[in-house]
């Protein structure tokens, strides 16, 4: 499809080219031919100019010419047979002393010139009015006024219209003649030239498309255009060597790509670790009263003065202590337990809750109060689980510690919102449905001039050694890889919210 657009194109940019070539050649060959029709008028208006002359009877005044009727015959057959519309004789007074034919032109135009050609002893034209010429407009009428001597004296001027219509209105005919002569001239060129380029240069291009199109790694590096060595043989050369030197670093950009992705798993996996030895502290705390529990219920389960019910009831208490230690040691190992990259349905408000039970216990925590507000009918995601709930921990871990850095002395606050949205699919250009989720906090906000670097790698406000910086640099690695977004809202008097958007799974 292309090619034959090409050709198409080179055919008709040759043929404009040819016709405004011969049209300015047309162009140039009438103005040459214009030009040399007003010199023959104007050596043939010399040419009466002399017959007059020799004609006229002068008497020994000058200021006297008396021409008779014979001389008059004379000049008007000389008149007609030149082709001169109007002609005049003037004498030195101004008198017009003959006048033949049809005065075309204004009396005052032609006076002017008959008294300047006296005045100056030369022969005077000039182009005056406007006619339509073969394509634009042109003079219409050829002023001549000649200088008449008597014995080496000026005693009179003759002054003579030619009506160039008619010399247009020839030009008319035969130009029918001219552009049927371009036209027929101008197909054969195209032809010709739209072969020459043809063979030249649509022909090679041609194989050098069909052969890029049908090209795969598997066919070597035979692109080479293999019989002229011209521009296009040299392009097939160079496009050959290009494509060895893809290929040649395709294996190290494919090992490149390897490391980037195991470096991004490895960044992943050491936030979670950071995260994780942060819930630990926590949970050491919080199991340490029920195994003071358990450790007095031993106590007194060694004591003979107990009763059967009494040592029944103080086994069932501490079964139940040593499940509450369990069910939090194993929240802790499904945590940090090395994600499996499987992407299957997860429901988010569950890992939301999920990870709000596992935080209740950690110092940070205290003093804030969690309010929810699942709004959302349709909130299952297709993603990997575990980095489901590491987003979560990290957003909520950040939004703990905002908190606990403010001055203001206020009861903290952490509110977790969801709804479905539609949003805008740049990809292809259609609605689609979202879950969007918002963890608000109280805290002091976020500077609106680090809102835009707040997602960079190693970007924290905390202290040295309480942060790693990668939290929510992760947390766009993921959502990102999920086909969601991650944004951030800031402001002083309302804190910050970090706002994601999840594809949700219709059911």
């Amino acid at each position: 499809m292309g090619t034959h657009s090409l050709k198409i194109k080179v055919t008709v940019n040759i043929a404009i080219v040819l016709i405004l070539a011969m049209i300015l050649t047309d162009l140039i060959m009438i103005f040459i031919g214009q030009q040399d029709y007003i010199r023959s008028e104007v050596s043939k208006g010399n040419l009466v100019s002399l017959m007059i002359e020799n004609k006229l009877e002068f008497l020994s005044e000058a200021e006297k010419i008396q021409p008779d009727s014979s001389h008059t015959r004379f000049i008007k057959e000389v008149v007609e047979e030149s082709g001169f519309t109007y002609l005049q004789v003037t004498d030195l007074k101004g008198k017009q002393i003959i006048r033949l034919g049809k005065e075309s032109r204004g009396r005052k135009e032609i006076d002017l010139l008959a008294g300047k050609a006296i005045s100056s002893g030369k022969s005077l034209n000039r182009l005056s009015g406007a006619t339509w010429g073969v394509f634009l407009k042109q003079r219409q009428y050829l002023i001549l006024s000649v200088p008449l001597y008597f014995e080496n004296r000026i005693i009179a001027s003759v002054s003579m219209v030619s009506d160039l219509d008619r010399y247009y209105t020839l030009q008319r005919k035969s130009q029918r003649y001219i552009l049927i002569y371009i036209f027929i001239n101008t197909i054969i060129f195209s032809l010709f030239g739209f072969y020459r380029i043809y063979k030249i240069a649509i022909k090679p291009i041609g194989k050098l498309v069909k052969r890029a199109e049908d090209y795969s790694d598997e066919d070597g590096f035979g692109f080479l255009y293999d019989k002229e060595k011209n521009e296009f043989g040299l392009l097939s050369m160079s496009l050959s060597r290009m494509l060895k030197r893809i290929s040649n670093d395709k294996e190290s950009l494919q090992a490149s790509l390897q490391s980037l992705e195991k470096a991004q798993n490895e960044t992943i996996r050491a936030e979670k670790l950071a995260s994780v030895g942060r819930l630990s502290a926590g949970i050491a705390h919080e199991i340490g009263n029920p195994i003071g529990i358990v450790l007095g219920y031993l106590g007194l389960l060694k004591s003979h003065s107990i009763s059967d019910d009494e040592r029944n009831e103080y086994i069932l208490r501490s079964e139940n202590e040593i499940s509450r230690i369990n069910t939090i040691i194993r929240q802790l190992l499904d945590f940090s337990r090395p994600s499996t990259g499987v992407i299957e349905n997860v429901s988010l408000h569950d890992i939301i809750l999920e990870i709000t039970d596992i935080l209740k216990v950690q110092p940070v925590m205290t003093g804030v109060n969690v309010r929810y507000e699942l709004l959302a009918e349709m909130d299952t995601v297709k993603a990997d689980s575990n980095q489901l709930r590491q987003i979560v921990l990290n957003l909520m871990l950040n939004a703990a510690d905002a908190i606990a850095s403010s001055d203001d002395n206020k009861d903290g606050k952490l509110i977790i919102k969801s709804e479905n949205v539609n949003i805008h699919d740049s990809h292809n250009g259609c609605e689609r449905r979202v879950i969007q989720v918002m963890v608000i906090d109280n805290g002091p906000g976020i500077p609106c001039e680090n809102l835009d670097t707040i997602f960079d790698p190693f970007y924290t406000t905390k202290e040295p050694g309480t942060g790693t910086g990668l939290g929510l640099s992760v947390c766009f690695m993921i959502i990102e890889g999920l086909g969601g977004t991650i944004k951030a809202k800031s402001s002083r008097e309302e804190g910050t919210a970090i706002i994601i958007c999840l594809p949700v799974v219709n059911s």
